[in-house]
């Protein structure tokens, strides 16, 4: 049943111009102003944050928009004290809008005497006052089960589905590739929605953040290959991919990454490296150099977390969006339909 009231908005500092985003495209299909929520969140000297809530949010369905990017630990903690601070003026529910979910990295022990910190972050977010979280391409699905609260976990492959058809023509030569063994159910996924043959990348780390070894599963050769991952950090894996799918006779790489972290030398690598383009999602808010790289596209995610909002607030599914079906319309005006 619809609700009486509008759904609210707010946002932390982590990404500001999705937030205005994601409130003007909710408008529009409101047919009403659904700005964000006036309030200040703030630093004291010591860098602890402060934040100050000016309206009214008494009864309403709050939606803290807030990626725990980085500065990772400042904008988690930015989430948790927005969220203490609607729960104590007595807002009806509060539901977590996180673009990109931090710490996701971390969630199983790897080693000994080493931490699950995708676990203990959803018992923070629990214990906060949030009662649902709404995010995208978390690193593993299973982050889910860590909460003992809704999680709807939206997919970019989708909107990627819509990129390609709309960039690409021709999709006969197309091939999706999956960067590691463990992102083959993200590819085969995109390879589904686009018709196109999978081939993996098998890489073998001697320790973190350095890769020894690749070795090529399929026949790339003469194909267009499309690195699928939900990530994209210092770019290294991906460009050294890059370079061992055209030796093996691909004719171009281009590359699918659903969050741009791009730390360090991430913009650098890419822009030296053999790749055609890298096409990630604003999940995080890019920096200027990322901006400027002529090798970079970024897609909106905008229209698929407002509909997903608007879908929770009014109560319907929000497993309708994962059908490039129901985006297509969604994304008019991105996208040509096809």
């Amino acid at each position: 049943m619809p609700n009486a009231t509008e759904p609210k908005l707010i946002s932390g500092n982590s990404n500001r111009p999705l937030a205005t985003a994601i409130a003007r495209r909710m408008s529009m299909h409101r047919g009403i102003d659904l700005g964000l929520v006036d309030a200040r969140v703030e630093r004291f000297n010591d860098q602890e944050i402060f934040v100050e809530v000016f309206e009214n949010v008494r009864g309403e369905d709050m939606f803290i928009i807030q990626p725990t990017s980085n500065p990772a630990n400042d904008n988690l903690m930015e989430l948790l004290i927005i969220a203490d601070a609607l729960k104590r003026s007595s807002a009806a529910r509060i539901t977590a809008v996180i673009p990109y979910f931090g710490y996701a990295r971390q969630d199983r022990r790897t080693k000994a005497r080493t931490p699950i910190s995708a676990k203990l972050v959803a018992n923070l977010i629990a214990e906060s006052g949030i009662e649902r979280v709404l995010t995208m391409d978390l690193h593993a699905t299973q982050i889910q089960g860590f909460f003992d609260l809704p999680v709807d976990n939206l997919y970019a492959s989708p909107v990627f589905a819509l990129d390609i058809q709309s960039h690409f023509g021709d999709l006969s030569d197309v091939m999706v590739i999956s960067p590691d063994v463990g992102g083959v159910a993200r590819a085969r996924e995109l390879a589904q929605r686009i018709s196109a043959p999978l081939a993996i990348v098998d890489k073998r780390r001697e320790k973190a953040g350095e890769v020894a070894e690749m070795t090529v599963i399929g026949d790339v050769t003469g194909k267009r290959c499309v690195v699928i991952d939900d990530m994209c950090d210092t770019a290294g894996t991906l460009c050294k991919a890059a370079e061992v799918l055209l030796e093996n006779g691909a004719k171009e790489v281009h590359a699918y990454m659903s969050h741009g972290v791009m730390s360090g030398p991430a913009v650098e690598r890419i822009t030296n490296s053999t790749l055609k383009s890298v096409v990630i999602t604003d999940s995080i808010e890019p920096t200027e150099s990322v901006k400027k790289c002529e090798k970079i596209r970024i897609v909106p995610t905008a229209p698929i977390f407002a509909q997903a909002i608007l879908n929770i607030w009014n109560g319907t599914s929000v497993s309708s969006l994962f059908d490039q079906r129901t985006l297509g319309p969604i994304y008019e005006g991105v996208y040509s339909p096809k």
